[in-house]
């Protein structure tokens, strides 16, 4: 099979890496890609923008599958453009996309399925927001509701701090995504991503991962796009799973079809888990970006086969298989992310450090036959173990492998997990 993969991050470096190993694949092209994809796939210069280039590309190299990794051109609907033009894509419909591309839509459809989720309000205006806000108190979670490339989401332990992050929406911070907000009530519990891959009927489950969202060690500082994850989660036991099937992903399958939007794809799950089981926090409508990472780290099966069962509408004839070992990846992240992150700076020592992981590329380019950085999140150095605990080990002496002065990372990746692991 050709395949085109679209996306130059992390996650898509890791789609690359399982793709190129499937016996089924005999040419895979990556638009635009980065110099780590690049050892796996050829790069091409498409305007991802441009659907129709897109489609006369797929055309003109006989593709057999596009995998859209990004949610951005899921949202305006690239998939629906390759589909009219009689190209397979893994991915959902625009329509469908609105699970991540409006979190006000995912919200409304909870309430209208009976989906266990934070109690919400949404406003179209600061004013109308803020008088919520003060009617129900602090802390509270206030969120912009369109892509905000995993930035536009405050948890607000104040009414200043809540009422500052609305007036932050609205000023432009987030461009469109924040014209309208979603206030949300503020869970307590211990967060889980769960993954899915669907075929507009059948929703097969894809494995579990706990990220990191704060920039800081301990959790703390600023949210970001995701510092580090592992995989499995530790908190998801088979019983948990199965509930959040029940109560929000089979509800989900269900109300999405109602509407005339079968969901396709992969379906991301990002759940707080509290006393009374598991709630919603928010959809995605693509692998997570660092828990793809560990998750394709994991995986026994061939990742095409499973991409094409879902774009076929045969998953309900599948079923997926996992490594027993855990897998962790450590995210290192330019001077200044998740601000405005420093770009150039040349990155060395790579080929020692991935003797003992495997370094996906997130953010990096080539200029002079040297990797430099060019984003906020630049590498995802990922290991496995037969814990989470010497998972973590091989892959935070990977990154000690690495000479980058500029870089930084949270050392303290998989903390909760390795606790437990302690205590046992």
């Amino acid at each position: 099979m050709k395949v085109l993969l679209i996306g130059s991050g992390g996650r898509e470096h890791a789609l690359a890496w399982k793709l190129a190993a499937s016996p089924m694949l005999t040419k895979l092209y990556a638009a635009p890609g980065n110099p780590g994809i690049a050892k796996s796939a050829e790069l091409v210069a498409l305007d991802v923008a441009d659907h129709a280039a897109v489609a006369g590309f797929c055309r003109d190299k006989a593709i057999d599958l596009v995998v859209v990794g990004p949610e951005g051109p899921l949202v305006v609907g690239l998939g629906d453009d390759l589909r009219a033009a009689a190209i397979r894509v893994f991915g959902p419909s625009k329509m469908a996309a609105q699970l991540e591309g409006s979190k006000g839509f995912t919200k409304d459809l909870c309430a209208r399925y009976g989906i266990p989720t934070a109690a919400y309000g949404r406003f179209g205006s600061a004013s109308e927001a803020k008088a919520y806000i003060r009617k129900t108190g602090a802390p509270i979670v206030v969120k912009a509701d369109g892509l905000a490339a995993g930035k536009g989401v405050t948890v607000a332990l104040t009414l200043d701090e809540a009422l500052e992050a609305v007036d932050s929406c609205f000023d432009g911070a987030f461009g469109g995504a924040g014209a309208e907000v979603v206030v949300e009530e503020f869970l307590t519990g211990e967060e889980a991503s769960f993954f899915c891959l669907c075929d507009g009927a059948t929703a097969l489950p894809f494995g579990t991962a706990q990220d990191h969202k704060r920039v800081g060690e301990g959790d703390t500082g600023p949210n970001t796009g995701g510092m580090g994850a592992y995989s499995p989660a530790p908190v998801m036991t088979p019983e948990l799973v199965e509930r959040t099937m029940r109560e929000i992903v089979e509800p989900t399958m269900r109300g999405m079809a109602e509407m005339g939007a079968p969901f396709s794809g992969v379906l991301f799950v990002g759940l707080m888990i509290g006393a009374d089981g598991p709630k919603l926090i928010e959809y995605n409508v693509r692998f997570g970006d660092p828990e793809c990472q560990v998750l394709m780290m994991r995986l026994k099966d061939d990742l095409l086969v499973l991409l094409s069962a879902a774009a076929d509408a045969q998953l309900a004839h599948m079923s997926v298989r996992w490594r027993d070992e855990a897998a962790l990846t450590v995210v290192m992240a330019a001077e200044g992310y998740p601000g405005t992150p420093q770009k150039g700076s040349v990155i060395r020592g790579l080929e020692r450090a991935g003797e003992g992981a495997e370094i996906f590329h997130a953010g990096t380019a080539e200029r002079d036959g040297e990797i430099v950085a060019n984003g906020g999140r630049v590498l995802n150095v990922t290991a496995m173990g037969a814990t989470v605990s010497e998972a973590q080990r091989k892959s935070y002496a990977a990154v000690d492998l690495i000479d980058w002065p500029e870089g930084f990372c949270r050392r303290d990746i998989g903390f909760r997990a390795v606790e437990r692991e302690g205590s046992l």
